[in-house]
């Protein structure tokens, strides 16, 4: 029980990170329309952002704000510089997609080999106290910990008050659903798309800071990251492509899976406990579990 406990632990800790990525993932997509596969490039890029403060004497935590914005930044200039300029040149929107998620893997390595080129291949880790390590029963977790699990709780609710009581969000939510008749009902879907970038952009940013946090370590081209970006893509996947609510349902599921089936099997085999999950939720439920539209 014990031992179950504490993978219970760990599990909550992944899902914390795995919500806040998917989340802004899976709101990029619904709105924009762009399977953005770079995402994990603006996450460890933005980290590094937070490092390069950390290095300078400056608290993570105030970092993770300045990844937050750089991520937004960066987003929206990757939207504007890159994903648009070719979305206009192909027209046809079937191709569009295709052409955008070859753009995108380009944009991976671009921006990640670029950034190894600027600060070095060894890995890194941020200068910070994990705090005391408390006990609740089985469970053993730190206070660096803890303070993930409150901070994806707070962007949790802050996505769901931004959906269901702002402008922005309904404006958002009906861009998602049309966005032909969304902009013939006086809706400024170009505006819309950019705002969703530079949102979507700074919960990547933080999402790549509380992943290095939690990781312990981090490179420019960490294989963690990768991996880490192919779990994203399950928990979007599972909860359903455009659904925030089935975002943070996946990463529920899907942080708890790995992290519980790691402690009784070979570790490494998580990451694959992750996929055969999202193989059987597909067979069952191809739409995801909460279907395909931002709700």
């Amino acid at each position: 029980m014990s031992l179950f406990l504490a993978s219970l632990g760990f599990g909550l800790v992944t899902a914390a990170v795995l919500a806040i990525a998917a989340v802004g993932f899976t709101m990029q997509f619904a709105v924009t329309d762009v399977l953005n596969l770079a995402y994990g490039a603006v996450m460890i890029a933005s980290a590094f952002v937070a490092y390069a403060l950390n290095q300078a004497g400056v608290n993570v935590w105030i970092g993770l704000l300045a990844a937050a914005a750089a991520g937004a930044v960066g987003s929206v200039l990757l939207n504007q510089g890159i994903y648009t300029p070719f979305q206009r040149r192909i027209g046809d929107a079937a191709r569009s997609r295709i052409t955008l998620v070859i753009v995108s893997l380009g944009m991976t390595l671009i921006i990640e080999f670029g950034l190894q080129a600027i600060v070095g291949g060894t890995s890194v880790s941020y200068t910070m106290s994990q705090g005391p390590t408390v006990k609740a029963g089985g469970l053993v977790l730190t206070a660096v910990q803890f303070v993930i699990i409150g901070l994806a709780v707070v962007v949790m609710a802050a996505v769901h008050g931004l959906l269901r009581y702002t402008k922005l969000g309904k404006a958002m939510r009906a861009t998602s659903a049309n966005r032909s008749l969304a902009r013939n009902c006086g809706i400024r879907t170009d505006r819309i798309v950019a705002a969703t970038w530079a949102l979507s952009g700074a919960l990547c940013g933080i999402a790549g800071t509380v992943f290095a946090i939690n990781n312990g370590s981090f490179g420019a081209t960490s294989a963690d990251l990768f991996l880490f970006l192919v779990v994203i893509l399950a928990a979007v996947f599972l909860g359903g492509p455009g659904s925030a609510y089935g975002a943070m349902l996946g990463a529920l599921v899907i942080g708890l899976a790995t992290e519980i089936s790691a402690a009784y099997i070979t570790p490494s085999y998580k990451d694959v406990v992750a996929f055969g999950i999202l193989l059987i939720m597909m067979t069952v439920r191809p739409g995801g579990l909460l279907g395909a539209a931002v709700q």
